[in-house]
């Protein structure tokens, strides 16, 4: 609906609150895959998904570089699982 309107018509206000929009959005859609199970419940012991997630925050934040977390998460998940068994 946003794109519909005339560029003019937004104030420079709303833009600013929009562009918070996909900043909230993003944790909500993340949390469920991470901390929830198949059944709904939360599952913090032994869940390789929390380090993994852990470990991607880390090089997300020190390279500043997306492919490098978002491959730095898959890894350490990856090796996770299949190594460790977790």
């Amino acid at each position: 609906m946003i794109a519909l309107l005339k560029k003019d018509t937004l104030s420079k206000e709303s833009k600013n609150i929009l562009s918070y929009v996909p900043s909230a959005i993003f944790p909500a859609i993340i949390f469920p895959a991470i901390f929830l199970d198949t059944s709904g419940v939360l599952f913090l012991e032994s869940n390789p998904k929390i380090i993994a997630a852990s470990i991607a925050i880390m090089i997300g934040y020190f390279t500043k570089n997306i492919i490098a977390t978002i491959f730095s998460g898959l890894l350490s998940y990856w090796v996770l699982i299949f190594l460790f068994g977790y």
